[in-house]
């Protein structure tokens, strides 16, 4: 069998205030094709399919395409629910979906209710009871004040209650593998790290971050983890297949994609890399502003989607509107001044105090909430509004 872990599709997301639904669709394109092509025989989500728990009739189209387009193919579809997804609303006739080859995981009375396949080239395999198969289990996003109650759990932690669901999959697991070979998978949206034990008395967390370890997986024969938007081997057997499109100008150097999960009678026998193209090139660029906009070196970026941060001394004027002339599509523009004095400014408030007419308040105003101080066009406009507010008798 093959299998293709993918996670964090986040249909519906937006990208700078840019919609990337048509992005999303080109990924999904990319995905039936490679599933055709490659003869994958089960896709697995794991989690975070839709970017909202309320998505749109748009979004939920695309998924509709995407699943009846992927079992049009020849595949199955593995899926369980993240933070972002509803888990009532995903999981929404999971039982009539798993007639179409669909099988949603996104409860927790799901935890020991595997998805079952046959391994094994005998065409008369899925007859034999006592022949090897693989059994995918599905762990849902478990927010732990919610779930450590029906779990168990020792405490509302994500160790506590991801051990406790892991628990409840190895006892099933065991009382499968009483009467034949079950091999196993096991999809879980959560942020594991190999750094923690589970033997550690310490809060496990990362920068304040919920953590499980890495061996609260032991003995799985693959574990194909969602939440992490970077494409990661943790170990042998536990990944991270990363989102398949980049969602944030932090992921422009990601390289998207999944893992192909080979398997046979023998368990997992094999996991390569698949890239996926991207629609569009994040560029990160960064230096003064005259230099941006007249250097050769940034030719490349002048398609891409752009974060810029402008190092001049002071705020240049326009700074936006110029840089969007060679970049149109510059989304972000941060100002990190090079150079600059390194003793802070004097508070606002006591600016203010040393100003001795009202236009040197308005320029101090100005100079204040922008960087750059009022130009002599400017200063002029302000004198001019000054000058007639004083006719019309108003008291500044």
């Amino acid at each position: 069998m093959r299998l293709l872990h993918t996670s964090d599709w986040h249909l519906g997301r937006s990208f700078h205030g840019v919609g990337m639904l048509d992005a999303q669709r080109a990924f999904v394109d990319q995905l039936v094709s490679f599933v055709r092509d490659e003869s994958v025989d089960v896709v697995l989500i794991a989690g975070d399919v839709y970017d909202r728990a309320l998505p749109g009739v748009d979004v939920v189209s695309l998924l509709d395409d995407a699943l009846v387009r992927l079992t049009g193919a020849g595949a199955q579809v593995v899926l369980t629910s993240g933070n972002h997804d509803s888990a009532i609303r995903l999981g929404f006739a999971s039982r009539l979906l798993e007639r179409g080859g669909v099988h949603l995981r996104t409860r927790l009375a799901e935890l020991e209710q595997p998805v079952v396949f046959p391994l094994g080239n005998d065409p008369g395999a899925a007859d034999d009871p006592a022949g090897p198969v693989l059994a995918i289990y599905g762990i849902p996003w478990l927010e732990p004040r919610l779930v450590a109650e029906q779990l168990d759990a020792g405490t509302a932690s994500h160790f506590e209650v991801t051990r406790a669901a892991t628990e409840r999959i190895r006892a099933d697991l065991l009382n499968r593998s009483a009467t034949r070979t079950v091999h196993s998978v096991v999809l879980a949206h959560t942020f594991a790290s190999g750094g923690i034990s589970s033997d550690s008395e310490r809060d496990l967390s990362i920068g304040g971050v919920g953590a499980v370890p890495l061996d609260l997986f032991d003995g799985f024969g693959y574990t194909a983890l969602g939440h992490l938007h970077g494409r990661q081997e943790l170990s042998d057997t536990v990944r991270y297949s990363g989102s398949p499109l980049a969602y944030s100008f932090s992921e422009a150097k990601h390289n998207k994609g999944s893992w192909l999960v080979e398997v046979d009678a023998s368990g997992v026998t094999g996991v390569s890399a698949v890239l996926w193209d991207a629609p569009r090139t994040l560029a990160v660029l960064r230096g003064k502003l005259e230099h941006l906009l007249s250097a050769e070196e940034f030719a490349w970026a002048e398609n891409a989607y752009c974060q810029v941060t402008v190092t001049d001394a002071q705020r240049p004027a326009q700074a936006m509107e110029r840089l969007r002339r060679r970049f149109p599509d510059t989304l972000v523009l941060g100002f990190d001044p090079e150079g600059a004095a390194t003793t802070a400014k004097a508070s606002y408030s006591s600016r203010l105090a040393e100003a001795n007419d009202d236009l040197s308040v308005c320029c101090g105003f100005l100079d204040h909430v922008r960087g750059r101080g009022a130009d002599d066009a400017e200063s002029a406009v302000l004198a001019e509004a000054l000058e007639a507010v004083r006719l019309d008798g108003v008291s500044l």
